[in-house]
């Protein structure tokens, strides 16, 4: 199995390498030259042989099921106790239920993707990641520098995920004063010497096209060995397809299952993507979006442009440019990577571009879009508490409150955070002010540590150049 870009001006390379780096070199996103089948029949199965399944796949057998390989790595992502004793909390119960599958209402059902250890959904794929960094690395005998800018959940998750990883060193870019308390403490209180908490003075935006600096940098990117853990890394996007196949296996009989996805970045919308064409029975993916509307409004109206990011109760969807929407339309462009690298130089040059009809049609074939306010987040969390005794952190809301007419029944609503990370809004909405699990009771009495940078990426090259175990 080879991987190439979608700018098409990158050789193709293998799964652990572009695992390894993240983003290509010419400045495009890694997916598969071709797409496998996935045959296994899911719906009674534990729910760890999706993700061993795609690991395979998607390996093209690089990694093998021999001692140390596959199933070794992901009975350390999803079973075995982990040696930080603040995750054993959650650990212990995943064998059973690692994405659980609930039943809310006639057709209605909610997957709950928050039972990681940093109470994110974003903790499937990473958990996945940190063994899978440890055996290409030590294989290699490489060390990384892995960079990572957040709204949010994912520095959470991967600091989670490779704290005390001897062959990585981890910088987490979060805007300063956009994320919850609770979701900085997960990024700034783990004590491991090789994370980086360093807080941005400016937007997600900023975060993100400072990372993408990192990687455009060729000198940089190839002397600090960088690598990148948002939701642009393949392993993200495999490890998140899993619950895709599972849900909607476990739900065929109902016929194929629609999927409503808070989203940002487009990373767990595209994995559902990704799980369809490899034949899971999956109807329409909804993208449910907050006032950072890019999405909502590419499908509507088939200008894909950037607008000025906006601060709303679904911080961490609080996003203008969905990074994986280049893999999508490097698909529905029939893999044309000139035509996506055209786009994407308007996009830099203009602030967006049209997208042609004939891919826009594509795109509407598969997706509905909506973009949700604050007022009717604040008023599907207070509803679904008072009707139902549900309580639902706000980015779970936006999901709840799309509906939209695409798609019937069985119909998926994708749970993406614990409602504890969003204490402040679930009180407004609500009155009930959610508790963390109990392993996370001293969350607000550990030591941070983090920096402060500005929104320069001059500055953060030299912090990185200063901490990095793997510069040369």
């Amino acid at each position: 199995m080879r991987y190439i870009s979608t700018r098409g001006q990158a050789p193709p390379v293998s799964f652990l390498d572009a695992v390894l780096a993240g983003m290509a070199p010419d400045g495009g996103l890694y997916v598969p030259e071709s797409w496998p089948t996935l045959k296994a029949n899911l719906a009674k199965a534990h729910y760890v042989q999706a993700p061993s399944r795609l690991l395979d796949l998607f390996s093209g057998g690089e990694i093998g099921y021999e001692e140390g390989g596959v199933a070794t790595l992901v009975n350390e992502a999803y079973i075995a106790a982990p040696s930080d004793p603040h995750d054993e909390a959650w650990r212990p119960k995943w064998p059973t239920a690692v994405t659980p599958l609930r039943q809310i209402g006639p057709g209605q059902w909610m997957l709950e993707l928050f039972h990681g250890p940093s109470l994110s959904f974003k903790d499937v794929a990473m958990q996945l990641i940190g063994p899978l960094y440890d055996y290409a690395l030590k294989r290699r005998g490489h060390r990384l520098t892995v960079v990572c800018a957040t709204s949010g959940d994912t520095g959470g998750a991967a600091v989670k995920a490779l704290k005390h990883r001897e062959r990585v060193d981890l910088f987490v870019l979060t805007p300063k004063g956009r994320v919850s308390d609770v979701q900085r403490r997960f990024m700034t209180t783990s004590g491991a010497p090789n994370v980086n908490a360093i807080e941005i003075d400016g937007d997600f935006d900023a975060c993100q096209a400072i990372v993408k600096s990192l990687f455009a940098d060729a000198d940089f990117a190839s002397r600090a060995a960088l690598s990148g853990v948002n939701s642009i890394n393949w392993a993200r996007i495999v490890a998140q397809s899993a619950y895709f196949h599972n849900a909607a296996q476990t739900l065929s009989a109902g016929g194929p299952a629609s999927f409503v996805v808070p989203t940002g970045n487009f990373g767990d919308a595209y994995s559902g993507w990704v799980a369809k064409q490899m034949g899971a029975p999956i109807n329409r993916i909804v993208l449910a979006t907050n006032a950072n509307d890019i999405l909502a409004r590419a499908l509507a109206t088939g200008r894909y442009e950037r607008g000025g990011s906006k601060a709303t109760l679904s911080p961490a969807m609080d996003i203008q440019l969905a990074s994986n929407f280049e893999r999508i339309l490097f698909e529905v462009l029939d893999r044309d990577g000139e035509a996506v690298r055209t786009l994407y130089a308007s996009l830099e040059q203009a602030g967006g571009f049209d997208i042609p009809s004939g891919a826009l049609r594509r795109l509407r074939e598969t997706f509905d879009a909506v973009s949700i306010t604050d007022a009717e987040t604040l008023k599907e969390m207070r509803d679904l508490w008072v009707y139902e005794g549900e309580l639902l952190c706000p980015h779970t809301a936006v999901g709840c409150a799309a509906r939209v007419a695409g798609g019937g029944a069985p119909r998926v609503f994708l749970a993406t955070a614990h409602p504890a990370k969003f204490p402040d809004t679930v009180e407004r909405a609500t009155g009930q002010r959610p508790q963390v699990p109990a392993k996370c009771a001293d969350l607000f009495h550990r030591t941070e540590k983090f920096d402060s940078l500005p929104a320069d990426a001059e500055a953060v090259k030299q912090y990185i150049r200063e901490r990095s175990r793997a510069w040369k």
